[in-house]
């Protein structure tokens, strides 16, 4: 049977007055309720924050056409949700899961992705439906697909088991008109990255990204962020900035960003924040003080975060400053006169970060889950020369514990701060990633709230749905309320939690009953179902055309 257009599962006139949970219905109104499925009985977060109340929820088609206190209709099936929390579909905002690229199939012509939201296995995205979680969000740090109306064509034809909105990468921008270089952009050159952005906010963009603390990215200043920014603001769209530094200048890096905003007229939107080092423990109250100040100005400016003590990112990226990885830093490394001069720098880089788990890396599988420290331990050597090999090698990935457990708790109890896992679609490949690919939600939600108590449940709910959707001006999702579209997860709240761990990160959260994305169950009493049921969000520019 066709799917209903949106028009046609419109709620009736007698269903105009709308339905909240706990409020009571006439025989009338009940009897005008049109559903394919209703969620019965559960404990109802609709997502803004307000605290739960036990009601049902109907679903026609793609969308919610009732909440609230009323019979299900003849005819719909019903979900006993008794003992259960129902709550709007999670929204990560923070996902790698478009990292990669495309090539060419010498015999068959065509483009071949790398890319995880398309794998056959990874696309399926079981690893974030596990968690509740029905959209995410791609092009972050600066990286991802340039081309957004390309990417999005793509999510058309093979969708995947989540929603995917996107990003412009500003790094990508960069990298494509002017390369790894560190240098200015000519006016020309500036102009074409503008058009760049211009072109994707038109194709349905929800912001732009940068990562200031990657090639290319970092070598754009703050006025040409701005002038780029400003364009993604003509379309309503967000600014959304792994800052330059999340360590000893962490506050002046929020700085820029907030001036980035004022400049560019654009929200801001802060990623993974955090104090990274122990000698910088303590400092994000410090820098959340002046987001609250610039918020106290007018200015939208948001964060999210991810609830571990533990960052992950390239081995380069952490033991490198960023002038050091211009141009093909890799080769340098090779020349002992360069070797020697850079050395001292990744000691202090090395000292700095502490423990350093080896997530990845091709040379040497068998380092893989072993700290640096390990390493070189048993091969006898120090642990500058084992980071050498790793910077030489050039493909290492590395968790980093560098975080204070209270600043992870303290900063996931301020209300401008979303919930967002920093990972990606993945499946069992031998690596050690970080779990939060596999436990964001369930450990946020489940652990530090249900668990610990550390944020009451209707605010850890609040900050996976209604928040995120505010954030990217998503109208239609992270709330229950007639007429949003039905993504919707109902979860068990003794049993969802996180198992993920960082030498075990593949092992699937516990606790989520059902999940549906756009009104088709996904997730069927604890079981996959369709894992297809995604789509590309674009979004509508609210300024500009």
């Amino acid at each position: 049977m066709p799917r209903p257009t949106r028009s046609a599962i419109a709620p009736t006139a007698a269903l105009l007055a709308v339905l909240v949970v706990g409020a009571g219905t006439t025989p009338a109104e009940e009897a005008a309720i049109e559903a394919d499925l209703v969620l019965v009985g559960g404990s109802v977060h609709d997502g803004s924050g307000a605290p739960a109340r036990k009601g049902n929820v109907a679903i026609r088609g793609d969308r919610i056409v009732a909440v609230g206190d009323f019979a299900a209709p003849a005819g719909a099936e019903a979900i006993d949700c008794s003992g259960l929390v129902v709550a709007p579909g999670f929204i990560d905002l923070h996902n790698h899961s478009d990292l990669g690229g495309d090539k060419t199939d010498p015999e068959s012509g065509e483009t071949v992705s790398t890319r995880p939201i398309f794998g056959d296995q990874t696309g399926r995205s079981v690893c974030y439906l596990t968690q509740g979680c029905t959209t995410i969000v791609t092009g972050n740090c600066g990286g991802g697909a340039v081309d957004v109306g390309d990417y999005y064509t793509r999510l058309d034809a093979a969708p995947p088991g989540v929603n995917v909105a996107h990003l412009v990468p500003q790094g990508g921008v960069r990298g494509r008109v002017i390369g790894d270089t560190r240098r200015a952009p000519s006016p020309e050159e500036l102009d074409q990255m503008r058009q760049i952005v211009r072109d994707g906010m038109r194709a349905g963009a929800w912001g732009m990204s940068t990562g200031l603390q990657y090639v290319p990215s970092a070598y754009a200043d703050t006025d040409e962020i701005a002038a780029l920014a400003a364009v993604v603001a003509e379309f309503g769209g967000i600014y959304a900035s792994h800052i330059r530094d999340e360590g000893d200048t962490l506050v002046e890096s929020v700085l820029e960003a907030i001036e980035i905003g004022r400049k560019s007229s654009a929200p801001v939107h802060v990623s993974h924040f955090k104090a990274s080092k122990r000698r910088n423990w303590g400092k994000v109250r410090v820098a959340a003080a002046e987001i609250e100040r610039a918020r106290g100005e007018g200015l939208r400016v948001t964060a999210d975060q991810y609830p571990y003590e533990a960052s992950s990112t390239s081995v380069s990226a952490m033991l490198l400053p960023d002038e050091e990885r211009e141009g093909d830093w890799r080769q340098r490394l090779q020349d002992p006169e360069q070797a020697a001069r850079l050395r001292p720098v990744v000691q202090q880089a090395l000292e700095a970060r502490g423990k350093i788990l080896i997530a990845s890396y091709e040379p040497r599988p068998e380092w893989v889950g072993r700290t640096i420290r390990e390493i070189a331990k048993a091969e006898n050597r120090q642990p500058i020369d084992t980071a050498m090999d790793l910077l030489r090698g050039g493909s290492a990935s590395a968790v980093n514990f560098g975080m204070d457990p209270r600043d992870v708790r303290w900063v996931m109890t301020q209300p401008w701060v979303a919930t967002a896992s920093d990972g990606g679609v993945k499946v069992d490949d031998g690596t050690k990633p970080h779990p939060r690919s596999y436990g964001t939600f369930p450990r946020k939600i489940g652990r530090f709230s249900i668990e610990e108590g550390v944020v009451p449940l209707e605010q850890a709910i609040h900050s996976a749905t209604g928040l995120p959707a505010e954030i990217l001006g998503m109208a239609d999702r992270g709330r229950l309320r007639e007429g949003s579209v039905a993504d919707v997860v109902a979860f068990d709240p003794d049993e969802f939690r996180d198992h993920a761990t960082y030498q075990a990160p593949f092992q699937e959260s516990t606790g989520v009953r059902w999940v549906l994305v756009g009104g088709k169950v996904a997730i069927r009493d604890g079981q996959p179902a369709d894992l297809a049921a995604g789509r590309a969000l674009r979004k509508t520019a609210t300024t500009a055309q």
